[in-house]
């Protein structure tokens, strides 16, 4: 149950920078995968349901010119950063976790 601040930059605008924070890790990871899904509800507004496969998802991530998350770390109250391949091997260990229930 740690604070995670996602910091996202959708293109090479600096501008596009924006930040996100959340209570739990798993939380933070949850958020990333709305961020997707709010993507696709954007190129396909007239879609009823939206389906995806976690490749795609994992594009999504890599096409992102920055994605990045600082956890924090209870004990010297401090922030650990990490990069995109921390974040979708997480992604990866949650979602496989809720499709086992």
């Amino acid at each position: 149950m740690s604070h995670t601040i996602l910091l996202v930059q959708a293109t090479t605008k600096l501008e596009s920078r924006t930040y996100s924070d959340y209570e739990t890790v798993n939380d933070c990871l949850e958020g990333v995968c709305k961020m997707y899904e709010e993507h696709l509800k954007r190129l396909n507004p007239n879609s009823p349901s939206i389906t995806y496969d976690i490749s795609h998802l994992f594009d999504f991530i890599d096409q992102l010119a920055d994605l990045s998350c600082l956890v924090l770390d209870k004990t010297n109250l401090t922030y650990s950063p990490h990069n995109k391949d921390w974040i979708k091997e997480k992604i990866y260990i949650l979602l496989r976790k809720q499709a086992g229930k």
